[in-house]
């Protein structure tokens, strides 16, 4: 393997604080600073200062000192001082935080944080991480501190905490629905933007990283909060431990794209002044280039800026042994020097290529708000990508659709949604293949399941935006009554639907990501951006209506099967008249169980097809399946195939239209008539 070259080389190494005999050093880089120097604080008092240390300038604009003052727990910030003019904040008064710290505390003020010297040491007792393969990933995007807030079996003190998620009821419950991995909302140490403050809100989801380095520490129990960064540190590392002994493992969602410093004039706690012309995307004149929409943009076309990106995944993936990112706005990261989105940008292929980031998963949220900022399908080999394709098309087949044929007809065929149960291969080049897609209905944006098939418009007045903020367009449709209703015909309309959404999900070739709290049909009250609701609106709830015991037993079911069938989840695409190891030979069939004749794909009137899938597997048994798919609301008759060669008989595993799974599984033989509910899927084994 080709020597790794990290950005910067050698002259950024070891940034931050390294204790070694006794002593430590101080690693800061700044290129356009004039002076830097260490601010040691009272650990009781963080606004009594102790000492002041100037730093001497290095080559490659780092600052350097070493000094016996920091030790373990020791509190401390920097100043730094520089020339004035476009581009440049420095102001030699201001405390920043050392934007590699491992720890921080916090004083009284909104502003008033120092960074805090900690001792990596964890005993991980020869735990490993688990290393599920990707085709056998099945990810659960979740809220730390709402999974477990409202959890009966997880004892009070540890409610919304690191240790919570890894109590044992909460592991039984991962098993149970059958996920592999846990992706979290971010964990970085984040804060609540002031104007939210203001109205009397937080920023629940996270997503305003204070510090890329840190675990968030209200995600602590009170009792590790007590005592302070380390114990925050050994929760969180405790946390992992317990998962990874489970099997489970834990992705974290990481905001790279930009800082809680917002734009300019907002909070000045790091970046900023340190080196903001370096730091931060910005025109000639100062003005900041936003491409994620929030006030800033971090510049990794610069060294810098890349760098501390990839030393905080090291950080994680090492240190604190995290199976995997899910990186927010990613395609802000691909930007280069011109602000232009480039799949070959040097962060972009060092994330892929660092051997210390060797098997973690990689999953690009692929878009920003800026100029070219959607790139899904556009990231390098070895990159998973949310694909919202996918998203768009499923909820337009099962929804919208359905919606718009009961005012007229169904506007559009099948094709589009068979090209993504297969794989999207018309987004995703066959060397990255269907696991490059990583298929959602939902995420934490957005509507809930429940709430896709509920609400036909956004209800957000609790955000005190007048309803402005969060998507207009959702593709969702209430089947005909807005919001809560007792009408049984829409209710059980609803939960089918929400049946077929769930099937197609688990289904699908690629990645599936469930949202939590969807596993049981959970309600934001069509809220669509709860991202300031800390609360019971968005913690999930753990007290089921039967319905909801139903939905859940679905999920289950349909994740054993994806384990248990390997045509279900291929690594590669199936290539005609080519044997492709780890493919799915596909067939596809229309209602009368004849071979898809290609004006059907298009053609509004034909939307029932039967999905035929055989795998070639390099070590698991060769698998069969046979999907139905009939996306009108008129039942029919649909007449299983004929020409399959080899299949004899067709046992039914699973269909949306049972309300609970059936437990007995009923065989068909070529030829048979099976009829189907209207709008609905059915699964069969074939033998």
């Amino acid at each position: 393997m080709p020597h790794f070259t990290p950005p910067g080389g050698a002259a950024l190494d070891d940034l931050g604080v390294r204790l070694h005999d006794g002593a430590a050093t101080l690693r800061v880089w700044s290129q356009n600073a004039s002076s830097v120097e260490l601010v040691t604080f009272d650990e009781t008092d963080l606004d009594w200062v102790t000492e002041e240390v100037p730093l001497e300038r290095k080559p490659g604009g780092v600052w350097e000192v070493t000094t016996p003052l920091l030790q373990p727990g020791t509190r401390y910030a920097l100043r730094v001082g520089g020339p004035h003019g476009p581009g440049n904040t420095f102001n030699p008064e201001t405390l920043l935080l050392d934007p590699y710290a491992r720890g921080l505390a916090q004083g009284d003020g909104y502003e008033e944080w120092r960074s805090v010297v900690i001792e990596d040491g964890f005993d991980w007792g020869g735990v490993a991480k688990p290393r599920v393969p990707l085709e056998q990933t099945v990810v659960y995007e979740t809220h730390l501190k709402g999974a477990t807030k409202r959890h009966p079996d997880v004892p009070p003190a540890l409610h919304g905490a690191y240790a919570g998620l890894a109590h044992p009821a909460m592991i039984e419950h991962f098993h149970r629905i059958g996920v592999t991995s846990i992706e979290l909302l971010p964990v970085h140490a984040f804060v609540s933007e002031p104007r939210l403050l203001e109205r009397g809100l937080t920023n629940y989801w996270g997503y305003n990283t204070l510090n890329f380095f840190t675990p968030h520490t209200a995600y602590a129990t009170e009792e590790s909060r007590k005592q302070g960064p380390e114990a925050v540190l050994a929760e969180f590392k405790g946390m992992v431990k317990l998962l990874h002994e489970a099997g489970l493992e834990v992705i974290l969602d990481v905001v790279y794209n930009h800082t809680s410093e917002e734009g300019i004039g907002g909070p000045r706690s790091s970046l900023r002044g340190i080196d903001n012309a370096s730091y931060y995307r910005q025109q000639p004149d100062g003005a900041y280039i936003d491409t994620t929409g929030v006030g800033n943009t971090l510049n990794t076309a610069m060294d810098a800026g890349a760098r501390l990106v990839l030393d905080s995944l090291r950080y994680w993936a090492q240190e604190m042994q995290i199976d995997g990112f899910r990186f927010d706005l990613a395609a802000a990261l691909g930007r280069d020097a011109a602000h232009t989105f480039s799949r070959e940008h040097p962060l972009l292929l060092a994330i892929r290529n660092d051997p210390a980031l060797k098997d973690v998963k990689l999953i690009a949220e692929p878009w920003d708000v800026g100029m070219g900022g959607w790139q899904t399908g556009s990231f390098p080999d070895g990159w998973h990508e949310w694909n919202d394709r996918y998203r768009d098309r499923v909820r337009n087949f099962w929804l919208s659709d359905i919606d718009y044929a009961r005012r007229a007809s169904a506007p559009v065929g099948i094709g589009g949604f068979a090209t993504r149960l297969a794989g999207s291969s018309n987004t995703f080049s066959k060397e990255r293949g269907p696991l490059a897609s990583v298929n959602f209905v939902t995420a934490h944006d957005g509507f809930t399941l429940h709430d896709l098939v509920t609400y036909d418009v956004k209800h957000n007045e609790a955000n005190g935006e007048d309803n402005r903020d969060g998507a207009d367009t959702n593709r969702s449709f209430n089947h005909g009554v807005e919001g809560p209703t007792g009408d049984p015909a829409v209710m059980a309309a609803r939960r089918k639907a929400m049946r077929n959404l769930l099937g197609t999900l688990l289904l699908s070739a690629g990645i599936p990501m469930l949202t939590a709290g969807d596993e049981s049909g959970r309600s934001q009250g069509g809220n669509n951006n709860a991202y300031a609701q800390d609360s019971a609106l968005t913690w999930l709830s753990w007290e089921r209506e039967p319905w909801q015991e139903d939905l859940l037993e679905h999920v289950a079911a349909l994740t054993r099967l994806r384990r248990e069938n390997a045509a279900l989840r291929p690594s590669r695409y199936a290539r005609r008249d080519v044997h492709t190891p780890n493919a799915s030979v596909m067939e596809w069939y229309n209602q009368d169980g004849e071979m898809m004749a290609d004006a059907q794909w298009t053609d509004p009137g034909s939307r029932t097809l039967q999905y035929v899938a055989a795998s070639t597997p390099v070590d698991e048994p060769i698998n069969r399946i046979l999907l139905t798919v009939h996306g009108v609301e008129a039942p029919a008759d649909i007449t299983l195939p004929t020409s399959i060669e080899g299949a004899t008989t067709f046992i039914s595993v699973w269909s949306s239209a049972d309300e609970q799974p059936a437990l007995e599984h009923v065989e068909f033989a070529p030829g048979d008539v099976v009829p189907t509910p209207g709008t609905s899927m059915r699964l069969f084994q074939v033998r």
